[in-house]
């Protein structure tokens, strides 16, 4: 009888784990937003739509003198089971992947070691703020980018 009840609650803590299964678009909408902030003089703005159709949309935009410095086409997308960030720097085509590789609460890390730089994109609640790093090496040396938006627009 102990075997049986064992066997069956194993069977039970099986069960609820593939239920609680892959992370679905639904867990990131907590980047939900227009985001921005300014660091060095440079006026730096994320926006995210929420998660709807599959994805999500983003765009960020760098200001600086005036002038736009760089931005970037983003997307994160559910391929099928999985999870995938798109990013396309300065309008660069093809958009390039990084699948899902963790996401817990209001923190979630993207990664394609096979990339150039970034290898890996983290994105994390901080307060009010969003906050985003990319990290990987450059010529064999580790290297990292930084930024934190409050929310809300920038004023024009």
């Amino acid at each position: 009888m102990k075997m049986v009840c064992m066997v069956a609650v194993i069977g039970l803590l099986a069960s609820t784990r593939g239920q609680q299964g892959k992370p679905t678009l639904d867990s990131l909408a907590w980047m939900t937003g227009s985001w921005s902030g300014t660091s060095r003089g440079i006026e730096m703005e994320e926006h995210w739509t929420a998660p709807k159709g599959n994805s999500m949309i983003g765009i960020h935009r760098d200001v600086g003198k005036g002038r736009t410095l760089v931005f970037e086409f983003l997307r994160i997308e559910q391929q099928g089971d999985q999870i995938v960030y798109l990013s396309m720097p300065n309008g660069r085509s093809p958009a390039t992947p990084f699948p899902l590789k963790e996401v817990s609460g209001t923190r979630v890390v993207f990664e394609n070691p096979a990339h150039d730089f970034p290898q890996r994109i983290i994105y994390w609640k901080d307060g009010n703020d969003l906050r985003a790093r990319i990290e990987g090496t450059i010529k064999d040396k580790a290297a990292s980018e930084e930024w934190r938006w409050g929310p809300g627009s920038l004023r024009p």
